[in-house]
């Protein structure tokens, strides 16, 4: 009998497919100029993704936005489910390049990066805003507050977008219980 645990095949693929993932083109570009950065699987189109820590969001964001990444073209978050992490994301492309290659007549092939912020939904999520380098993530970080509750230091309008002001809750939150009604207050 032999004293070490026993294996789970299933795990040993799971770890040695995370193992197996290649850095992209930014990931790498990140590497040598020493961002501290995770290497996550590519979307299902292909789009490189980063998983980057709240606290240095908007240095990595800054650092790529020199790298040609000139245009936030989304930002949101979505719910891995009751008890798992909310999930912020940011989606950038290199939209002057496209542009110049477009205006010479040029084939050129679309840059873009994905950054992810995982955050626990215990307590109150936060991580800082990146409105300073990127005015597009004013309204999109409101939303992701207004429906997720993960709230943007230093964002100059932190306030609900679509929700009413006094609403309890965060509806896209995968754990959030309807109430039975809601009572309209003077909106005036």
């Amino acid at each position: 009998m032999s004293d070490s645990a026993p294996t789970n095949p299933a795990s040993e693929e799971s770890s040695s497919a995370v193992a197996t993932l290649e850095p992209g083109p930014v990931s790498q570009w990140l590497n040598t100029q020493g961002f501290d950065h995770d290497v996550l699987e590519p979307d299902h189109v292909g789009v490189e993704q980063i998983g980057v820590e709240s606290a240095v969001l908007p240095i990595i964001a800054a650092a790529i936005k020199s790298h040609g990444f000139d245009y936030l073209q989304c930002q949101g978050g979505y719910d891995e489910g009751p008890g798992e992490r909310l999930v912020c994301f940011y989606h950038f492309i290199a939209m002057a390049e496209q542009v110049e290659a477009m205006t010479a007549g040029l084939p050129h092939e679309l840059r873009e990066v994905r950054l992810k912020v995982f955050l626990s939904r215990e307590g109150t999520p936060s991580l800082p805003s990146i409105y300073g380098l990127f005015r597009g993530a004013d309204w999109q970080e409101r939303e992701t507050f207004d429906m997720y509750g993960i709230e943007f230091e230093g964002h100059p309008h932190p306030k609900r977008l679509l929700m009413p002001e006094d609403w309890k809750g965060w509806p896209l939150r995968k754990d959030y219980v309807q109430p039975d009604f809601y009572e309209m207050q003077d909106a005036f």
